[in-house]
């Protein structure tokens, strides 16, 4: 769609555009990201640096902006399959609304050990985590999970003792991954299978992407071999996926959950996942929100799915808009944003 007939000022959007694709506003991540992975970040995560699961050298900045649905900006390689880091947790988060949906949650406010009997939840501290606490990253789980400590799948330096389930929040991997192998066992089928069944061919992304688990994170169920895919790419692995395809997914979030008249994932559950969290309202569940000016305990009108390296999915339901950034650094996502509002006229 031509960006004038979008509400758009064509030249505000193009010096957005340029912005985003100035060499001098790219992320620091190093195109090899394997070597990185391994030394770089492993020194400030308690961490032996192990890579459990495939990287990917990285491509150039890129991205798409719809309005209305259209596509009225692109620029760089938008059908390029790259790592995608933790905008993989708004995907695992997505087949968890559908585990609900399906009945095979009853209540995200149950223990998670009344459904899954693996060992992982028996402790006095482990047993009293929820579906809520898991999703919001309260659940403060305690264990090792692919040879990762959860103090490895820490975000911070900080050495502390666990607080109760539910009362701290902390972005952690080693507890996301403990949450996807728990949504395996609910679905009794690999995770990329049952989304790509129910989410990614619905909305017609491409048959490119790939969500991987880790070399040691095999487990069987029913007589099968599966592999329990990761939240992120901190150890390798996770979501690598172009940035056409990460469009059409948050546009299924902008359209409440409805692609071509039909519904793909409840409105409910998109509701849920953008209200504010207990502890951090900036987060929901494995989405990162802007709260509702008039109503903060309400769904967020702008939320967002957010990657190391600057990889974003942004939705804007006041706008109707959706962005899709890769490779731009991460403190340069606002000003970008910004000179994109400033384009908006209508």
């Amino acid at each position: 769609m031509d960006p004038e007939n979008a509400g758009i000022d064509s030249q505000l959007m193009d010096e957005a555009v340029a912005f985003a694709s100035d060499p001098e506003n790219e992320t620091l991540h190093p195109v090899n990201l394997g070597p990185f992975l391994a030394t770089v970040r492993s020194k400030n995560y308690h961490d032996d640096g192990e890579i459990l699961g495939p990287t990917k050298p990285r491509g150039g900045m890129n991205g798409l902006i719809l309005r209305h649905g259209y596509i009225v900006a692109e620029w760089g390689d938008t059908r390029r399959v790259d790592m995608t880091f933790s905008v993989t947790k708004s995907y695992l988060s997505t087949l968890a609304g559908l585990a609900l949906e399906r009945g095979l949650i009853i209540d995200v406010q149950d223990r998670i050990g009344y459904y899954v009997d693996d060992g992982g939840y028996d402790t006095p501290h482990n047993t009293k985590i929820t579906w809520h606490h898991s999703l919001q990253q309260t659940s403060e789980w305690i264990g090792t999970i692919w040879d990762k400590h959860h103090f490895a799948g820490r975000d911070d330096t900080e050495v502390r003792e666990p607080k109760a389930p539910g009362t701290h929040f902390e972005y952690n991997d080693a507890r996301v991954n403990r949450l996807a192998l728990s949504l395996l066992h609910l679905w009794r089928k690999p995770l990329p299978q049952v989304l790509k069944e129910l989410v990614m061919e619905p909305i017609e992304a491409s048959p490119t992407w790939r969500w991987y688990g880790y070399r040691n994170s095999w487990v069987t169920l029913d007589g099968l071999q599966m592999q329990s895919v990761s939240g992120g790419g901190h150890w390798g692995g996770g979501m690598q996926i172009n940035t056409r395809d990460h469009a059409r997914f948050g546009l299924l979030f902008l359209r409440r959950g409805k692609w071509k008249g039909r519904q793909i994932v409840p409105e409910s559950w998109i509701n849920i996942a953008t209200t504010p969290g207990d502890v951090n309202p900036s987060y929901g569940y494995m989405w990162w929100l802007e709260p509702n000016q008039v109503d903060p305990k309400e769904p967020a009108i702008r939320f967002s799915a957010r990657g190391a390296g600057g990889n974003r999915i942004w939705v804007d339901n006041e706008k109707d808009l959706v962005i899709v950034v890769r490779w731009l650094a991460a403190n340069r996502f606002k000003d970008f944003l910004k000179r994109v509002m400033e384009a908006i006229k209508t």
